[in-house]
């Protein structure tokens, strides 16, 4: 058969030709359907890896110098660890003393943290009373407060926490609004979307990205790579 009649003979199927053939290929050769998911999951990668790269190289100064994200540790730093976290994810709570580790172990590492409440209205809560807490000079104190909470972060909670650190809750609360605060969260989320994270925390150190809870050893092990690689 000649490859027009071919053609002409593959025009004559009907749709459902094509997934009868289709099926009965696949139950021939079942191995086509990883493959296919395979393929499917390499293009995945791949493109979060370019969206990745772009954010990398061209939002950079963003996303480690934005000035309206928090800076704890030496504000001067050679080496900047961007954390990506939210109050009610369990995982964050757990990279907060490593966290804390790293900078007490290194007094040239600056972190900067992304407020990417993304576990709820509680998580929202707690993200824009810790950032409006910058008006009052404390964001570092009730970061860690909110860090070290009993149970869940909501509207109580937080506030309770607000109190015992002497914060005034009246203003606290009318900073929660301000403008700054909604274009912090806001860019949080569009960062974390380019970089392919999906959820918390997740950690930028120079071009690693490293989603997900990291012990100490492996987060002074990037940011000594930065260190060497420059």
């Amino acid at each position: 058969m000649s490859l027009g009649a071919v053609a002409a003979s593959a025009e004559d199927l009907s749709e459902a030709d094509v997934k009868r053939l289709a099926l009965e290929a696949i139950l021939e050769n079942p191995e086509i359907v990883m493959q296919a998911v395979e393929i499917l999951r390499q293009r995945d990668e791949q493109a979060k890896a370019e969206g990745a790269k772009t954010v990398l190289d061209q939002q950079r100064d963003l996303l480690e110098r934005d000035p309206n994200a928090p800076v704890i540790g030496n504000p001067d730093g050679d080496v900047t660890v961007v954390e990506f976290f939210d109050y009610n994810c369990p995982y964050c709570k757990r990279a907060a003393p490593i966290v804390k580790g790293v900078i007490a172990g290194d007094g040239n590492v600056r972190v900067v943290y992304r407020e990417w409440p993304i576990l709820g209205e509680g998580s929202v809560f707690a993200a824009r009373a810790a950032l409006a807490a910058r008006n009052q000079g404390k964001y570092e104190e009730f970061h860690w407060a909110l860090m070290g909470l009993n149970g869940r972060a909501n509207e109580a909670s937080v506030m309770k926490a607000a109190r015992a650190l002497g914060l005034d809750e009246d203003k606290l609360r009318a900073d929660m609004n301000a403008p700054e605060v909604d274009a912090h969260i806001q860019v949080s989320m569009s960062l974390a979307r380019g970089l392919g994270f999906t959820g918390t925390p997740s950690f930028v150190i120079g071009d690693a990205l490293a989603p997900g809870l990291i012990e100490q050893a492996q987060m002074e092990q990037l940011i000594s790579a930065v260190r060497e690689n420059r």
